[in-house]
């Protein structure tokens, strides 16, 4: 680390950088404010899907006990074709988004398959698309948990290091400078008396 160096010139590189420091330091707390928003909002909707696809799970379940029966045959019946994926800006973290999905249905005749093989396609579609939606919250929780910490190190360096080192060096400057004033002033002032006396000897040499 250079060497502080105590001159005018400094005292304003110093000044301009703490005015900076503060004036930065306001926006990165609005960011971590708005991460720590929607991390609470991806919480509480990944709870909710989570929620959700075990009632989804459960119902289907419950109202079609005969999906354990072996000898109708349901792999396949029911597959994700694709997935449409975004991405949304928040204050410089991109996190993702689930616009749409295409779930594709194997084509089965009605007559030979039971009747609840349908609501089980409807039951089977939920669930595909309650899983990717549950992926995807917890994929942007995982990118706000991130975006938070490297926002907080941040913060944490411009309030407990950037700020206080700027201005203890301000500080340091002032008084050096203050320093070099008054002994500029002392020695002026040694220099006027003792210009005083001279010409007092001559004067007395003069006589």
């Amino acid at each position: 680390m250079a060497k502080l160096a105590l001159n005018k010139s400094s005292l304003a590189r110093e000044s301009t950088q703490l005015a900076e420091y503060k004036r930065f330091l306001p926006s990165l707390e609005l960011k971590r404010l708005q991460i720590m928003a929607e991390r609470a909002k991806a919480k509480e909707t990944l709870a909710r899907l989570e929620k959700d696809y075990e009632q989804r799970f459960k119902d289907l379940a419950a109202t079609l006990p005969m999906i354990a029966n072996t000898h109708v045959p349901l792999e396949g019946l029911v597959r994700l074709k694709a997935a449409v994926r975004g991405e949304q800006n928040l204050s410089g973290t991109i996190l993702p988004v689930l616009e749409d999905i295409e779930v594709e249905t194997e084509p089965y005749s009605l007559l030979a398959r039971p009747h609840w093989v349908d609501p089980y396609v409807e039951g089977m579609r939920d669930l595909l698309r309650l899983n990717l939606e549950r992926e995807v919250a917890r994929e942007r929780i995982a990118k706000l948990v991130e975006a938070e910490a490297v926002i907080s190190r941040r913060v944490n360096l411009f309030e407990k290091v950037l700020i206080p080192r700027a201005a203890q060096n301000i500080k340091k400057i002032r008084m050096a400078l203050a320093d070099a004033e008054r002994d500029a002033v002392v020695r002026a002032k040694i220099s006027k008396r003792k210009t005083a006396a001279r010409a007092a000897e001559e004067r007395m040499a003069d006589l």
